[in-house]
């Protein structure tokens, strides 16, 4: 029996005790009774500027000082409530449409009751993380009533009555008290306490019962922007208002039942994975399930059935006379669907004559140019087990805008063509078409129904003008959901009061010196990119009077500054990563720390995470020790201000000698990790030049890469193996690793055929020592970026790295293929990432500096802390490359630039290209090349395009061709970015 406390010192409980009896049955098979006995209180105020009587049960802080009311006394009026209201929300509500009560022009004075925000938490936690943030600002007004622990509002659940049906009583019996406490106020204006509930259910019982309750659409209609705001409720609760008439017949094939799905997936007759559109061709993609060795095609639009990229989807293999070949053609949502009408639905028009068309010129392309080993596995979508939805960024497309002007308060139809071309159109209804027209809009996906050909969403907001740079950032920030919002006052409450003038403590009696070594006098310097102000680790290196040497790596002690379970760590832990644009960045920390106390600035102290080896002079390990410490580094160098010191024979202090110890002993590592099968793979890097004051680009260059650079990394990658070597072994069951799967062979099959029929070249790939060595010997001596073009293809036949819990893998699967390590963490960047401040956590209670907290010891809690940083860790990779090609199109801005370009891929009515100079790929389409489009011929077997007519252009793979490159805006995902031509093949 379980019970909750009588707080300490309150002499106004009330004397009721309410049971509640739960029955279990434990693993042996007994039934167990359980009693929670719950104390219901009658001096829970309802926090209303209002009411006298509740002041003096106010809420007090730690010094004794009652807490202000949340409720303003003087709430705003509406046509319908003109005394002023105050608003409950049910579950329902808030599910549907968190969004409106984020607005700033209205939702002020909520009352959020304790069963709403439970329910809440059980069904969405980022829904529930936003509301707490809403309760929590000061502006808005929200207040958590404790609905569950007070008398009046308290009620059991009946017998044969549904959790749902229930928490809907204690809704509507909180929303009765309210109304009657407030009365007793005889105030001159009482506001109305008003439910807010899109279930029709609810909205019945309260209006029975007397009860002021609205559904959002009527509540919202009645507000000053409701035009605005209607246009942010789901389709769905908008339906008894008119608007888009579905087909009359069903135009999907329905979805198997769950329980048919589980069965099928468990017998082998149906497969479940994760769906992938592919980049080039909207109406094909596919899904890797562990039965098969390729992946699982889905062609057209009827066997994709509504899924949408990166949804969970369940799929029944077709008979073996329907298996096809990937596709060889670019096919465009755009160029086959333009001029839809977004206000029907005919049955007709589901696939489209040019859809059809354009799929069975493909099926009989790929069927007689491949033979029956080329052939894949084709499969159909019978249901979805999880859908991907999140908001996505878009434009409205003008040509479906046009035909429905709008009038008044009237619902348009409108199609919104998302930023992301894997994504398809998504019906939106609005009431201000002129006003949204050509600007950036965040939407929702609500729903897709069998009787819809497209998804249907709503409105969140708009972002600015399709052109801005403000709107392109935060729309490349929303589509890679980077949380970018400013650090709430929970925590920067956390940081040290001392803020800039914090220190390392004089005395060593303090308590941060406990366990600490005394590293000050060791000649440290830190070695990273131009301007870097979040300097995460530090070096140095000394000959020992035996002969071998002393490396140390120190890493910034983040961990003594963001303590386990407050409010910083839930945020660092939600971010995951620090996300690095080109203009900007978005932290995981808070700056004081990222750039100020925790980074390892030169000439002042700073507290560390130490790791020191004994190395000898091959640079094998005589031994290891960590230790928490205090140091002080000599210098801050960039790679290149390092490298001109190392190269300076003329610098012969102690400092330059350990650079030079560390560029030795680095490039000795380097080699033992490729003699062991390490990779060493390859993707475009480039930097932006920025002008100083308008931070407009002006220029590109590739990054050149140095020995400090090589060197720098080959210690990081030491000090992670002896880390993650040290917490395995203390921690076996909940280490904090990283490992990189072997890709299944079939990965390189096209790769290493295209090698094999355009050079003559093997690509090995039974391990990746024969993979790095092959890799090796793919050059062309008139080419020298032939070999980098390669590896860069390579790189992306590889499967994701990923942190995980140690024990939820097998030891031979913690190994990290691309490093050829067997076991692997990430410790070196605590100010930046999430996963190493949970390896520093971890590392600390293995030599007992302190003891493991519960965070760092729960299985179940780090396995959902690994999954949401993989899914950072990538986003924020993504997000960074798309800030640079969004960057390089500006950088060209009214310039035209004629650069190389190699051919990386090739369809039979285009191909793309990269561009060295720019690290951008680029889709050049035969269309692109004359008008109308010129006739061609595409051999799959050799890899080669050859065009007719005026302009006879040969294209194979791996070429070397000249683009002319300049700026664009892609009129159908509203992104400038950057337009490739063909000058000469």
């Amino acid at each position: 029996m379980t019970s909750l406390k009588r707080p300490q010192g309150s002499d106004q409980l009330s004397q009721n005790i309410s049971n509640k009896v739960y029955v279990r049955s434990t693993r042996s098979g007994k039934v167990q009774k359980i009693v929670r006995e719950v104390y219901l209180r009658t001096d829970i105020p309802c926090s209303s500027n209002l009411c006298r009587a509740c002041l003096s049960q106010a809420p007090r802080n730690a010094v004794n000082q009652a807490l202000p009311f949340v409720l303003s006394a003087r709430p705003a009026g509406t046509k319908s409530y003109p005394q002023g209201h105050y608003l409950v929300p049910d579950t329902n509500a808030l599910l549907n449409a968190m969004d409106l009560f984020e607005q700033s022009s209205s939702f002020y004075d909520v009352i959020i009751l304790q069963t709403v925000l439970e329910e809440l938490k059980n069904r969405s936690l980022p829904l529930y993380n936003r509301l707490v943030g809403l309760t929590k600002s000061e502006d808005k007004r929200f207040y958590v009533f404790f609905n569950e622990f007070r008398l009046e509002t308290y009620v059991n659940r009946e017998a044969n009555e549904t959790v749902n049906d229930r928490n809907d009583r204690a809704v509507r019996q909180a929303v009765k008290w309210y109304g009657e406490h407030l009365a007793l106020t005889k105030a001159a204006r009482v506001p109305a306490v008003v439910m807010l509930s899109d279930d029709r259910e609810n909205l019945r019982k309260a209006r029975e019962q007397g009860l002021q309750a609205s559904s959002l659409a009527d509540y919202v209609s009645e507000l000053e922007d409701g035009d605005r705001l209607l246009d942010m409720i789901a389709e769905s609760q908008l339906q008894a208002q008119g608007g888009f008439k579905p087909s009359t017949q069903p135009l999907y094939p329905e979805y198997y039942t769950s329980s048919r799905m589980m069965t099928g997936v468990k017998a082998g007759l149906l497969h479940q994975g994760i769906f992938n559109v592919s980049p080039y061709n909207y109406l094909e993609g596919s899904i890797k399930v562990p039965a098969f060795p390729k992946p699982l095609l889905i062609l057209g639009r009827e066997n994709i059935n509504r899924s949408i990229d990166g949804d969970v989807v369940v799929v029944e293999l077709l008979p073996q006379d329907q298996w096809k070949s990937p596709s060889t053609k670019i096919i465009e949502e755009d160029t086959i669907t333009k001029n839809e009408n977004a206000d029907t639905e005919e049955r007709q028009d589901f696939i489209s004559d040019k859809e059809r068309k354009a799929l069975q010129e493909e099926v009989k392309r790929t069927q007689k140019a491949t033979g029956e080993n080329q052939l894949q596995p084709t499969a159909k979508v019978v249901g979805v087990v999880k859908r991907n939805w999140r908001q996505y960024v878009g434009h409205i497309d003008p040509s479906t805008a046009s035909k429905a002007p709008s009038q008044g308060r009237r619902l348009d139809s409108v199609f919104l063509i998302p930023m992301d071309k894997k994504i398809p159109k998504i019906r939106l209804r609005t009431r201000q078409v002129s006003e949204l027209l050509g600007k950036r809009l965040l939407v929702t996906v609500d729903s897709w129904d069998r009787d819809s050909r497209h998804p249907v969403g709503h409105l969140v907001r708009s972002l600015g003008e399709l052109e801005t740079k403000a709107a392109a950032t935060e729309a490349l920030l929303l589509e890679w959901d980077v949380q970018y919002r400013p650090f709430p006052k929970t925590v920067l409450d956390c940081l040290p009061k001392e803020g800039h003038d914090w220190r390392v403590p004089e005395s060593k009696e303090d308590p941060g010196w406990r366990d600490r070594e005394d590293l000050r006098d060791l000649l440290i310097c830190s070695i990273d990119p131009p301007g870097c102000q979040d300097i995460d680790d530090a070096l140095h290196a000394r000959l020992l009077p035996n002969g071998n040497y002393e490396v140390g790596v120190h890493i910034a002690d983040v961990s003594h500054f963001v303590k386990p379970a407050n409010a910083m760590d839930t945020e660092a832990s939600i971010r995951g990563t620090t996300v690095y644009l080109v203009d900007k960045r978005i932290d995981m920390l808070p700056m004081l720390l990222g750039t100020d106390l925790c980074s390892l600035k030169p000439y002042v102290e700073r507290f560390a995470f130490t790791v020191i080896w004994e190395l000898d002079e091959n640079a094998d390990i005589v031994n290891v020790r960590f230790t928490k410490s205090v140091i002080k580094s000599r210098e801050a160098f960039s790679y290149e201000q390092a490298q001109l010191r190392i190269d300076d024979a003329s610098q012969q202090d102690d400092l330059t000698k350990g650079m030079r110890m560390l560029l030795m002993l680095s490039k000795k590592l380097k080699k033992k990790r490729m003699d062991a099968g390490a990779l060493s793979l390859s993707s475009p890097e480039i930097k932006v030049h920025m002008e100083s004051e308008s931070s407009d680009p002006i220029d590109v260059k590739t990054k050149e890469l140095l020995d400090t650079n090589s060197l720098v990394e080959e210690f990081m990658l030491f000090a992670n193996v002896s880390v993650a070597a040290k917490i395995y072994e203390a921690f076996p069951q909940t280490a904090i690793l990283r490992r990189h799967a072997a890709p299944p062979k079939t990965n390189f099959d096209e790769l290493a055929d295209q090698l094999r029929i355009k050079r003559g070249l093997e690509l090995r790939t039974d391990s990746s020592k024969a993979l790095a060595d092959s890799l090796d010997k793919c050059v062309d001596p008139k080419e020298p970026f032939f070999n980098t073009l390669v590896r860069i293809m390579a790189t992306r036949c590889m499967m994701s790295a990923e942190y995980f819990c140690s024990g939820t893998q097998a030891y031979p699967e913690f190994r990290h293929y691309g490093l050829a390590s067997e076991i692997y963490t990430h410790f070196t960047s605590p100010i930046r990432r999430y996963a190493d401040l949970l390896a520093h956590r971890q590392l600390a209670a293995a030599i007992g500096y302190e003891a493991v907290h519960p965070s760092v010891r729960s299985r179940g809690r780090l396995e959902a802390v690994c999954k949401n940083i993989n899914v950072r860790h990538r986003n924020a990779q993504m997000a960074g490359r798309a800030s640079i090609a969004y960057y390089v199109g500006q950088a060209l801005k009214g310039k035209v630039a004629e650069e190389e370009a190699f051919v990386m891929k090739i369809f039979s009515n285009g191909f793309v290209v990269l561009v060295p100079r720019f690290g951008i790929e680029g889709l050049i389409r035969l269309r692109d090349l004359a008008e109308p489009e010129p006739e061609s011929e595409y051999d799959a077997e050799t890899y080669t395009l050859t065009t007719k007519g005026e302009r006879s252009v040969r294209v194979e793979l791996f070429q070397k061709v000249v683009v002319r490159v300049h700026d664009d805006k892609d009129e159908r995902t509203g992104k400038r970015g950057v337009k490739m031509e063909l000058v000469s093949a």
